[in-house]
């Protein structure tokens, strides 16, 4: 028998000479068995292992991904909301928010808004100057788009009432016209009224920086509102 042979080879060679055949086959498989095992786990050591290579370049991808949307939407935004608002003024908001939400924060509209003017739904973006314009302003705009004219276009004289300068319709070149009133202090007066809404009373022209009493006295007299 081939294995008894190579036993007593085995045995012959250690010097075993009185140790009996059982034991030594029982060593020679154990022998075997250990040799078996180590080259079973020397080859799963040296194998690659492809399914944590893939899982690990996965985890990066999505890793990546995660730092790429967080750097594209902001946590908060400051967007500027001015116009027919009941709290005109600078609003911290979410990333994502909406039109709608940034006139909420400035207290809702404004009893004169032209509430269908501006598109709710629409995304804000961070700097940006929501005006929420009149009834009135609409109405104007519509009758000077009706003639072909802008808003920015020299208005018929029927613009001025009772020979004053309506100073919530008057373009800046017609509030130039004004006594003391140069180009500077003419945009001033359009911004403030893009900013916080329509005059309403004269008086209120004081709010704007540069007209105090003395300059407001002067003007008493050619101004109106309607």
């Amino acid at each position: 028998m081939d294995f008894v042979r190579y036993a007593d080879s085995v045995r012959a060679k250690l010097h075993m000479g009185g140790a009996k055949l059982p034991v030594l086959m029982g060593i020679t498989a154990v022998a075997i068995c250990v040799l078996i095992a180590g080259g079973i786990g020397l080859a799963s050591v040296l194998a690659p292992d492809s399914a944590f290579t893939v899982e690990k370049v996965e985890g990066s991808q999505g890793t990546s991904e995660q730092a790429g949307s967080s750097q594209d939407a902001p946590d908060s935004i400051f967007v500027h909301v001015g116009g027919s608002v009941v709290n005109p003024g600078l609003y911290e908001l979410a990333g994502d928010a909406r039109v709608q939400q940034a006139i909420e924060a400035a207290g809702g509209f404004a009893e004169e808004a032209a509430v269908d003017a501006l598109n709710l739904a629409r995304e804000v973006k961070d700097g940006e100057q929501v005006i929420v314009p009149s009834m009135r302003q609409i109405a104007v705009s519509e009758t000077f788009d009706a003639q072909g004219l802008g808003l920015d276009s020299p208005q018929p004289s029927g613009a001025l009432a009772q020979g004053k300068v309506d100073i919530n319709s008057a373009t800046a070149e017609q509030l130039q016209q004004l006594n003391g009133v140069g180009p500077a202090l003419a945009q001033r007066i359009v911004a403030d009224r893009q900013a916080n809404g329509p005059f309403k009373s004269p008086e209120d022209l004081k709010r704007v920086s540069g007209i105090g009493d003395k300059k407001y006295a002067s003007l008493a007299d050619s101004i109106c509102v309607a």
